[in-house]
């Protein structure tokens, strides 16, 4: 007898703020102010916004959601704090989950609020919900289309194979594979 689907929520699906993105988009400076927006799409279609506010002048920074889930206006704060980088090269952000009180580099909404993935129970990746056969065809013919995006990488613009006359160490690494491969 089938088992009776379960059909849960799926990480790879859910909007999510990663701190490596505030980070590139300057949002995590240094004892500044910062308010903007976030928005979601799937292809080209708009999915989702939220406002966000940055406030990194207080002696506790913190992040400020400001978005709209099933018809009620959610404001939700959630902490930021820092560790230094162990290169001892400035610091490393991270958010503080509201709810597990966890250091977490990325937060997901599943519901009506964001936060770190242990906080929600049934939620699983992609992957997880491959069945059986699903898995076995990946692990036969999952190389087959690993070898065609490694060489789209290679060929793709930009890649750059030398650098200062020595081989790059990605260009080494991809080559390994093709190896392996053969």
């Amino acid at each position: 007898m089938a088992k009776f689907p379960t059909f849960p929520a799926i990480y790879d699906d859910c909007k999510t703020i990663d701190i490596a993105c505030l980070t590139k988009w300057s949002y995590l400076k240094p004892s500044q102010l910062k308010t903007g927006s976030m928005q979601w799409s799937r292809g080209k279609e708009p999915e989702g916004s939220t406002g966000i506010t940055v406030n990194t002048i207080s002696d506790f920074p913190f992040l400020e959601f400001n978005y709209v889930s099933n018809g009620t206006p959610i404001n939700c704060r959630v902490q930021l704090t820092t560790l230094r980088s162990n290169l001892g090269k400035g610091v490393v952000w991270f958010f503080i989950c509201p709810h597990t009180g966890r250091r977490c580099r990325k937060l997901h909404l599943v519901g009506t609020h964001f936060l770190h993935r242990t906080a929600f129970n049934g939620c699983m990746y992609d992957k997880q919900t491959y069945s059986n056969k699903t898995r076995a065809f990946h692990k036969e013919w999952g190389r087959v289309f690993r070898e065609d995006e490694v060489y789209g990488e290679i060929y793709g613009k930009g890649f750059r194979r030398y650098y200062k006359g020595k081989v790059t160490k990605r260009y080494l690494k991809l080559s390994k594979k093709l190896l392996q491969n053969a």
